[in-house]
């Protein structure tokens, strides 16, 4: 039976360690090395012929990516060139491609190699990272992912390879989810609409500005200074594309801000709630929305999902749109990203937001049916009508972000809120007992600004400690450090500075 097994490979080439284990007992199977050459024989059983000669040198797994992923065989390729009236896929080439773009040698690439080979080599450069408590805050926050959620729905290629459900009929399970997420986007932010999902934080606040201009026909547009520094040069690199002029304030001054506005002249103001060094400035933020509203201009909230959880609402604040991200809600960081965004606004403004809304409607049977009720994107309508491109969603991880709030529930989303903020105040007396300074100017929900109580302890000082603690804080140039707690497997670790 043996035998016949490895007949049935005739003149295939095997790897030298297998037919060496599998060829121990040479008597049984007549296998030996010749003295004259530096090959292995195989003789038959039946007849002691030779079938086939195979090097000492062992075999590495064959690189079949292109034969794997790459569809025509050389024989449909051959077929198709002789259909088309060549002989040679160069010659196709040089004639459909003009000279002045085709790349006149071949490709500077490595040797090819297998996908064992290929995991190998990338498990060797992902064990070369260090994977440190990070305490830097600004829209990137440690989190927990429930092993139900990983594994039924990160990993499960029903969610993870699914596309833009064209077809509502067979995609009411992922429809009900995204409309889920929408649901939750609207009752943590008080807003009436919310879409299925953007691609980050920065990306969702440029996209509510391009909103403010469509709807003001204004070409000025406010932006705070107490932004994440990466919402702040997103928004900014798309304004200088669209001539749009971006004038940073700070709501610090509060009634600087309100004379800007005043003047009628700007699409939208957009601030951080709670802003980049953890402060939340609610009143100044009411105050300014009662002259936005005066000035027919639109105020937008960059907010945190789970600081929701406890302090005011964006619309209780006056604000028009409220954006953010949906990465506390489960989504590991990932070395930033990426990330589900969300952007809610009031009714007026549903016909302007991004991307694409799902709606609940009723099927031909009178039951309940999702359905994509609103899409705005340029694949689905005219370009010139478009609000936003193709790639708008980050339908996975709003998704996964849905889930997460569901396995929780409100209260169990005001638990972990709750505790993170309790260890935030914890780390606050820690401090001042300890001599620093908390450079906060308001209440607080998880980030601080703390200032160095001596030259002892310096921000040189603190640094290296952190660095010895494999902790990564944010330094500011004025020699402060902040900290943001974070929903860890360990909520609660610190270290002593």
């Amino acid at each position: 039976m043996l035998w016949s097994l490895l007949s049935s490979f005739h003149r295939n080439r095997f790897h030298c360690n297998f037919v060496q284990t599998l060829c121990h007992q040479h008597d049984l199977l007549g296998i030996r090395v010749m003295p004259s050459c530096s090959r292995l024989r195989m003789r038959s059983l039946s007849n002691g012929s030779n079938i086939f000669s195979i090097d000492e040198k062992p075999e590495a797994p064959e690189a079949d990516f292109v034969h794997r992923h790459i569809g025509p065989s050389e024989k449909d390729i051959n077929h198709m060139l002789q259909f088309c009236g060549f002989n040679k896929i160069e010659d196709f080439i040089s004639k459909v491609i003009p000279d002045s773009i085709l790349l006149q040698r071949d490709l500077k690439l490595e040797n090819e190699t297998s996908e064992a080979e290929l995991i190998r080599r990338l498990k060797l450069l992902m064990n070369k990272n260090e994977v440190w408590r990070s305490y830097i805050g600004q829209g990137y926050y440690g989190t927990i992912t429930p092993s139900t959620i990983l594994r039924n729905i990160f990993e499960n290629p029903g969610w993870y390879t699914s596309y833009t459900p064209y077809q509502p009929e067979i995609s009411q399970g992922r429809l009900e989810s995204l409309f889920n997420y929408q649901t939750m986007i609207s009752d943590l932010t008080g807003l009436a609409r919310a879409n299925a999902s953007l691609l980050d934080e920065g990306t969702a606040s440029a996209e509510a500005m391009c909103l403010a201009v469509r709807y003001t026909n204004r070409k000025r547009f406010l932006l705070d200074r107490r932004c994440h520094p990466q919402t702040i040069n997103v928004v900014t690199s798309r304004a200088k594309n669209l001539s749009i002029e971006i004038v940073v304030i700070s709501i610090d001054n509060v009634d600087h801000a309100k004379e800007i506005i005043s003047t009628g002249q700007f699409s939208g103001y957009l601030l951080q709630y709670p802003d980049t060094e953890g402060n939340i400035w609610d009143d100044k933020i009411r105050a300014v929305a009662e002259v936005t509203k005066s000035n027919k201009t639109l105020l937008i909230t960059a907010t945190d999902l789970l600081a929701l959880t406890l302090i005011e609402s964006p619309d209780s604040l006056g604000a028009d749109i409220a954006v953010g991200s949906s990465q506390r809600f489960g989504i590991p960081m990932g070395f930033g990203g990426p990330h589900a965004a969300f952007i809610s606004s009031t009714e007026a403004l549903t016909r302007l937001l991004p991307g694409r809304i799902v709606g609940l409607s009723k099927d031909a049977m009178n039951k309940p049916a999702y359905r994509l009720a609103l899409q705005t994107r340029e694949q689905h309508i005219r370009r010139d009508k478009a609000t936003s491109n193709i790639c708008t969603a980050q339908a996975l991880l709003a998704n996964m972000a849905a889930f997460y709030a569901v396995y929780h529930g409100p209260e169990g989303l005001k638990r972990i809120a709750s505790r993170i903020h309790r260890n935030t105040l914890r780390l606050v007396s820690a401090l001042e007992n300890a001599g620093y300074k908390i450079a906060n100017q308001t209440a607080v929900f998880d980030t601080i600004k703390v200032l160095p109580n001596s030259k002892q302890n310096c921000l040189q000082s603190i640094q290296r400690k952190a660095f010895e603690k494999r902790v990564n804080l944010l330094y500011y140039p004025d020699g402060g450090a902040a900290t943001s707690y974070e929903l860890q497997l360990y909520a609660f670790r610190t270290f002593k500075i």
